[in-house]
């Protein structure tokens, strides 16, 4: 039986290109420094967010509550998601990439605001989820604008270069945040938490500003001649239609939608361990107002070896591929994982945490290079755009089930030898169903 593999996609007759020759692009360039200045400013404007929500001296807020919030800001940014394409096909991208991040940098102030009061309730749930929801038209516009500003034979690593960087500068915005508190360069409590989220209008207004300034209207796309102009009721119809569509194509698909829903296993336990972490920083590391500046730091700490370990899973992952096979690694990965939970979580330490965090990162997105190549190797293309779409809600969907079950059963703290050896198991179970599954022909 063929295994999943990572198809060679840049591979042709011309050479691929490298990160310089991609870079020496102006117009990709110029794309990019918007999308930089837009994804720093995210992490800047969640770590407030996020700091107030599990470091808020003032306030000990409960583990099914910090998952609520999570799902509050994910689930519609989810299930929104398929839609957004209908309206990024009828606008122009430069005026939509522009008004998109002027209007977050709006709409960040009285978010900030009410963080600043200690008035977390509805107004602030729906003027952060205005925010955060409009980064996924903002990310989908910076996508379909691509090929407008590098060749064809480009696109993949420049897909690769540009989410890679993005992910950099996030994380950056995020442990730039945690330096500030960590070191007491502003307060962590409520006021503290009000000034970073409100510093991400500035990293926003100066990427809508920049998509604004620097390309021309109508050089992002749509072209005149490729401009939806029908009924947009009927769009989004057909929208519905074709997500229906697309699960009943990956149903024909069975190595598709079995690293489909092998990815999807992943990530509830992903959940798991997510809530998992940020209790054990801010409630058995940091169980103190004093030391709650340091284990937000450390927290930090985890962002970052989580994004080095998505970098390294870029590299690892075609090679790994390439030694072995597609279905051999994904079994050896997620297996591997609970391994890494048992060794490295039990001590219930950071340092040996901080590793823990790194390998289920790289990990993590290893699974999701194998997945996504896979997907478009198995898939017809007159599906695979709606197909990533169901992958996508998917993806979101049983993240935030992990988490709460996590708030369900860990302790307050995150402190649970039980809880831990069980979704260890999990990841082993998940591993061997994965290896069974994958063996029958298809």
């Amino acid at each position: 039986m063929p295994h999943p593999v990572i198809p060679n996609t840049t591979a042709s007759s011309a050479p691929v290109a490298s990160s310089r020759a991609i870079l020496a692009g102006g117009p990709f360039r110029r794309l990019l420094a918007v999308r930089l200045t837009s994804q720093i400013a995210d992490g800047w404007f969640q770590a407030g967010l996020g700091g107030a929500l599990l470091f808020n001296p003032e306030k000990q807020t409960s583990p099914v509550a910090i998952a609520a919030g999570f799902a509050i800001l994910l689930l519609p940014y989810s299930l929104l998601g398929p839609y957004v394409g209908v309206l990024l096909d009828r606008w122009d991208r430069r005026a939509s990439l522009s008004f998109a991040n002027i209007a977050r940098a709006v709409m960040v102030v009285p978010c900030a605001a009410l963080l600043w009061s200690g008035l977390q309730g509805v107004g602030f749930a729906v003027s952060a989820l205005i925010v955060i929801a409009i980064n996924r038209f903002f990310l989908a516009g910076l996508s379909a604008a691509l090929p407008h500003v590098v060749d064809d034979r480009k696109l993949v690593p420049a897909n690769a270069l540009a989410s890679t960087l993005g992910t950099i500068c996030y994380s950056t915005g995020l442990f730039s945040s945690a330096v500030v508190i960590g070191f007491h360069l502003v307060g962590g409590d409520r006021h503290g938490y009000g000034l970073i989220s409100a510093s991400a209008a500035i990293g926003y207004l100066l990427s809508g500003l920049l998509a604004r300034v620097l390309f021309r209207a109508g050089e992002l796309g749509p072209l005149a001649g490729e401009r939806r102009t029908g009924s947009l009721a009927q769009a989004l119809v057909e929208v519905f239609r074709g997500m229906v569509a697309g699960a009943r194509h990956l149903a024909g698909r069975r190595k598709a939608a079995e690293v489909m829903l092998l990815q999807a296993g992943y990530r509830y336990l992903y959940g798991v361990l997510t809530l998992a972490t940020l209790l054990l920083y801010s409630r058995y590391f940091g169980n103190s107002t004093d030391r709650a500046g340091q284990s937000l730091l450390s927290l930090g700490l985890v962002v970052i070896l989580g994004a080095a370990g998505v970098a390294l899973a870029a590299v690892v992952t075609p090679l790994a591929v390439r030694w072995w096979d597609g279905r051999r690694w994904l079994i050896a990965v997620v297996a591997g994982v609970g391994v890494v939970v048992l060794v490295f979580g039990l001590p219930f330490r950071q340092t040996p945490l901080l590793v823990a965090v790194f390998l289920i990162n790289v990990a993590a997105q290893s699974i999701k290079i194998i997945v996504d190549a896979t997907l478009q190797h198995e898939c017809e293309d007159a599906y695979r755009g709606r197909i990533f779409s169901v992958n996508d809600t998917l993806f979101n969907l049983l993240w935030v089930g992990g988490l709460f079950t996590a708030a369900l059963i860990l302790p307050p703290n995150g402190k649970s030898f039980v809880g831990l050896v069980a979704t260890a198991l999990g990841f082993v179970l998940l591993s061997v169903w994965y290896a069974a599954v994958s063996r029958r022909p298809a």
